[in-house]
């Protein structure tokens, strides 16, 4: 009963939540990720604009998608990384931006337009916010002359202190690239030697996890772990960093661009469009690139930036942004079922 009552609660406040976020135009709801965006950003928008930024956090771009594709109104921006970025537009519950209100546009690498161009064309959808890798985190005080791909997994040496993450999409991706295949293969026979390759590296792993390996890497119970780096980051004393090397795979490598995007139902589209243009000014960009530790896609910001992130944006070229997969996505699960279970 208690759970059926939380349900309601939910559903009721939902609801009630989004009536009231019509009627504030001085309120501005974001729906993202946890610890993305310094405190200071939203202080000093607010100070500009007098429009206070209301953060809701989500653990997965699928608890994302499924609570806005449920109903849930009343978020003018949403955070999504860039196969849910795809399949938001293409199931036409974003905007498109009217780029006459996004001047800082022309502050963004690229690079960057051109690595979201497979689905965005014209880049009408998407505003791109931050690049960064997946990578794979070495203490190296235990672990020495290391190749700088995934075969490290194949290493007996390591067996019980490596972890792969728990996520099917990045770990096929990386053993697909591995092999010399795209993410969006449909022949189904370098899916299975992509599973394969995955088994061989699970004996020597302690487990997947894309929960506690921050944790687990600080105290020295994993020497290798694949790992979104910033969660490393925030567990390791400086003294440890000496001894960390963070690794972009020449082959396999995956990286993600999140990017803001404002949905169709968003009732402060105004609001919104100040934001993402606040956002990418360089003074503003600076303290994102330093708090994350990444590369800069805001190309004058580089100039402003003293803090050195862990790897450089030319480092991430050669790397693959995880795609929607919707044509093969049913076999690559039925293959990683077989990871899990054997």
């Amino acid at each position: 009963m208690k759970k059926i009552l939380t349900l309601l609660s939910l559903i009721f406040l939902l609801f009630s939540c989004g009536k009231e976020k019509q009627k504030n135009e001085k309120i501005l709801y974001l729906y993202g990720w946890a610890d993305y965006i310094p405190a200071k950003i939203y202080e000093d928008f607010q100070k500009e604009t007098g429009i206070k930024v209301v953060e809701d956090i989500y653990s997965s771009n699928e608890e994302m998608f499924a609570k806005i594709k449920a109903g849930g109104t009343g978020y003018d921006i949403l955070t999504p990384s860039t196969d849910y970025a795809e399949i938001l537009m293409n199931d036409g519950m974003i905007e498109k931006l009217d780029k006459t209100k996004l001047p800082s546009l022309k502050n963004i690498d690229p690079m960057v337009f051109e690595k979201l161009q497979y689905f965005d064309a014209n880049n009408d959808y998407v505003f791109p916010f931050a690049m960064g890798a997946t990578t794979i985190a070495v203490n190296t005080k235990y672990v020495k002359d290391f190749p700088k791909d995934f075969s490290i997994y194949d290493n007996s040496a390591y067996k019980g202190k490596m972890t792969l993450l728990d996520d099917m999409r990045e770990v096929m991706t990386s053993a697909l690239g591995t092999l010399g295949h795209s993410q969006t293969t449909e022949d189904e026979a370098s899916i299975a030697a992509a599973a394969n390759l995955v088994k061989g590296w699970k004996k020597n792993i302690a487990k997947f996890d894309s929960e506690s390996f921050g944790k687990g890497f600080a105290n020295e119970d994993f020497w290798v772990v694949h790992c979104y780096p910033d969660n490393v980051l925030n567990e390791l004393t400086e003294e440890q960093l000496k001894t960390t090397e963070f690794i972009i795979p020449e082959k396999g490598g995956t990286s993600y661009i999140d990017s803001f995007v404002i949905p169709k139902t968003a009732p402060n589209k105004e609001g919104a469009y100040k934001f993402l243009d606040f956002i990418q000014r360089p003074e503003n960009y600076k303290l994102i690139a330093e708090h994350l530790r990444i590369p800069s896609i805001n190309v004058p910001a580089r100039d402003l930036i003293t803090e050195k992130p862990l790897y450089s944006i030319e480092d991430l070229s050669h790397t693959e942004i995880l795609r929607d997969i919707k044509n093969t996505l049913d076999i690559q699960s039925k293959y990683w079922q077989e990871v899990l279970i054997d």
